[in-house]
């Protein structure tokens, strides 16, 4: 079984990969460790952290095989990520959602949809969306002359960066770019190191040539200092939050200032959110209830998409409540290797300090009333039981604050302030805009909420939770404090990863230098 294989022995070794080969270091030099957020003592992943000189030299041999990539045929290029995308779904399946499993801490559901699933189907949709940049070609070109566009990949290297959170979401930074001509320098987050490195070995399966991908683990501002420092930097590629964006974005732009790089990096972003349900006086009530549970506490709250705060009629509060604690009480928290639990452990001694410090603050607030929740054991693993406070005020620090796990806020509306209710929502959320969603049956109450939400969400959803995008389905991201909004599992996204070049070519000669209009 994948789960035992990837699970003992323990703990497994991720490489250093050079040129594609396994150049790790002697055992004897310092090295990091990934433990296992639902036993916080065991170590799940060891690898050896890259050195300032390891960066640069894997920037080297990305360049260096920058040219024969670009020049490989599309179909060719294509080939290796829909072989990849059967690796995934077929040979590497429970591998991959064991690995996610272990080092992340989701449960079976949440890593089939995140690392087979979700993972395939940006392998299988990238190949499509770049056929459609391919095919825009000029609709009309003059008798005597021919024009076309050559979507070229950037002139240099992109720089990926992923965040703990999805396998697949690391896939696609590095694999869209990749597909369309570019050479990337990946780090992904040390949390998902194992999942990463198996994403890595599943594209050199397929057929990736060894320096087109540099897989990098290592310490974060030392791998961005090495590479904000090349002038061959042409992209940045990121999923994280937004403060740690806002400061790659003002690197960037002193070095931009400074005439560092060759080009005006290209910076595509998909960030926090501080996401919101909205239940309206003709809401289907236990609908509501079940999309929020989903949406707020699967996978420990750690999704950029999850519901963190919530408005609800007055006419329905205690309907739902009362189904909301009916609910949750079926709700088991716990390992994932148990495979029972709806929602497990958050990842790390960090983020569960963070969240046991909001909730013990909140437990001893007088604006906020406890509904259910509140207590939280790390004695073995990192885990926090789904909580959900009412908010006596519509303006508490809590529906701006996002803090990234499974911590609801909720406020209570008079049924007949829906208008003020909406103008609150948009400006609130912690000034980000990613999800968010009505549940109601009334069509004027969902189309005032469509209207007026407009800039509030990149992803707006109707009686459904604001998780669970789809590729093919539902292209994915925000803006405002949110990320750049270019929407991954879409060929607008793709499009950022290209230097289109205009060419045209005439067929006559010209006969005179001067117009009509000159005799």
């Amino acid at each position: 079984m994948a789960y035992t294989k990837s699970s003992a022995p323990a703990p497994v070794r991720v490489p250093t990969i050079r040129n594609g080969e396994d150049v790790s270091p002697q055992s004897s030099q310092p090295g990091s460790a990934a433990y296992m957020p639902s036993e916080a003592s065991s170590v799940f992943a060891t690898f050896t952290p890259a050195t300032e000189s390891d960066v640069s030299a894997a920037i080297e041999a990305a360049l260096k095989a920058k040219q024969a990539w670009q020049d490989t045929p599309f179909v060719d290029r294509a080939a290796v990520f829909l072989r990849a995308a059967e690796l995934v779904a077929g040979k590497y399946r429970f591998e991959l959602m064991a690995a996610t499993m272990l080092g992340q801490g989701k449960n079976a559901w949440q890593a089939e949809i995140d690392a087979a699933a979700e993972l395939a189907d940006f392998y299988r949709f990238n190949v499509s969306y770049a056929e459609e940049i391919y095919s825009r070609q000029p609709t009309l070109n003059e008798r005597g002359q021919a024009g076309r566009t050559d979507w070229r990949p950037l002139e240099g290297f992109v720089y990926a960066i992923s965040p703990f959170n999805f396998t697949a979401i690391g896939g696609n930074l590095i694999s869209g770019p990749a597909l369309l001509g570019n050479v990337v320098l990946w780090r992904p987050s040390p949390s998902n190191i194992y999942a990463s490195y198996l994403v890595y070995k599943i594209l050199r399966e397929a057929g990736l040539p060894p320096n087109v991908i540099q897989f990098i683990n290592g310490d974060a501002e030392l791998v961005t200092k090495v590479a904000l420092a090349r002038p061959e930097l042409s992209a940045i590629n990121f999923t994280g939050s937004s403060d740690v964006f806002r400061s790659l974005y003002g690197k960037i732009a002193d070095g931009v200032r400074e005439k560092k790089y060759r080009d005006f990096p290209s910076l595509v972003a998909e960030t926090s959110g501080k996401n919101f349900h909205l239940v309206h006086s003709s809401a289907d009530v236990s609908n509501a209830v079940k999309h929020t549970i989903r949406a707020s506490f699967e996978y420990a709250g750690q999704k950029c998409s999850a519901c963190s705060r919530i408005h609800i009629a007055e006419s329905r509060a205690e309907q739902f409540f009362s189904e909301m604690k009916q609910e949750l009480s079926k709700v088991e928290v716990g390992a994932p290797e148990d495979f029972k639990p709806f929602t497990g452990p958050v990842i790390n001694q960090a983020a569960f300090d963070k969240i046991t410090k909001a909730i013990d603050e909140s437990n001893k607030d007088s604006r906020l009333e406890l509904v259910v929740g509140g207590k939280y054991d790390g004695s073995k693993g990192y885990f926090i039981e789904p909580t959900i406070y009412s908010a006596k005020e519509v303006d508490h620090p809590l529906f701006d604050r996002e803090l990234f796990g499974p911590v609801l806020v909720a406020h209570i509306y008079p049924d007949a302030e829906f208008d003020q209710i909406l103008t609150k929502i948009d400006q609130q959320g912690g000034g980000f805009a990613l999800t968010g969603s009505i549940f109601a049956t009334d069509p004027a109450a969902i189309r005032k909420a469509e209207v007026r939400l407009r800039y509030a969400a990149g992803n707006f959803y109707t009686n459904c939770k604001t998780t669970g995008a789809v590729i093919g389905q539902q292209s994915f991201g925000g803006a405002r404090g949110s990320g750049t909004n270019d929407k991954a599992g879409s060929a607008n996204m793709l499009m950022r990863f290209t230097a289109p070049r205009t060419l045209k070519e005439e067929y006559n000669h010209l006969d005179s230098v001067l117009y009509p209009s000159n005799a």
